[in-house]
């Protein structure tokens, strides 16, 4: 069966083309112009394996598609891309915090799109396949469950965007190692150093933020990329 992608996009030009351009690439697509419908559509079987989502919608806008949708166990774990016309970084950031995976910017490229998505849900197949139990991680204050995608800093769970959970298990399993830009959108996001994204940095300024405490344990190298902490340094 082929996946399923959700496309919702009120400019109607773009939503055929979308529509489209999926199809041909051998998904499924279900589309809708507005908020509410999208949100009823998820709910419907079966589920999308990913959405992509307009920023600006009429009556509820992506943003709140989008945290509608993360606060639901049901669709949790769905990715989503965003898509807008607005570039500035507290935009990118805001969507982040919504829950979007990826973000992308108006006019795009069709065949960066299709790169995403594709990565995006190659992804989500992996996480979904039964898979002998993993072992949790843990470094001073912080516990990550691989198994059941949970995190938690000083016993206190901090709720994760898929990619997120993703980026922090990345530095985790490379403590001390630099880890570039590049190896970075290769290992967590399955996309090419040929795609021109500043999705890593503001993840990293969300992860950080999330993990509170533990968030200072991954260092900037400027110029060069990120490194979490090899070990606690003690007083």
């Amino acid at each position: 069966m082929s996946e399923r992608i959700l496309i919702v996009e009120d400019e109607t030009d773009l939503l055929r083309t979308l529509e489209y351009n999926f199809t041909q690439a051998g998904f499924d697509t279900v589309t809708t112009t507005n908020g509410r419908e999208a949100i009823r559509l998820v709910s419907q079987k079966p589920e999308p394996d990913l959405v992509v989502l307009d920023l600006m919608l009429p009556g509820i806008s992506g943003y709140d598609v989008c945290k509608t949708l993360r606060d639901r166990e049901s669709t949790r774990k769905i990715p989503i891309i965003m898509l807008t016309a607005r570039g500035e970084s507290l935009d990118q950031e805001m969507g982040f915090d919504a829950g979007a995976d990826d973000y992308v910017t108006k006019p795009f490229s069709m065949r960066e799109l299709l790169l995403r998505v594709k990565a995006l849900m190659r992804r989500a197949q992996v996480v979904s396949l039964p898979s002998a139990a993993v072992e949790d991680l843990c470094f001073g204050p912080l516990t990550v469950d691989q198994t059941a995608h949970q995190v938690w800093v000083n016993g206190q769970e901090v709720q994760l965007t898929y990619m997120e959970f993703k980026l922090l298990v990345a530095f985790l399993e490379n403590r001390g190692r630099l880890l570039t830009r590049d190896f970075l959108l290769d290992e967590v996001w399955g996309l090419s150093a040929a795609v021109q994204t500043r999705t890593i940095d503001t993840h990293v300024k969300r992860l950080r933020q999330k993990l509170s405490d533990a968030g200072q344990y991954i260092e900037t190298l400027r110029g060069a990329g990120y490194r979490f902490l090899k070990e606690l340094h003690h007083d």
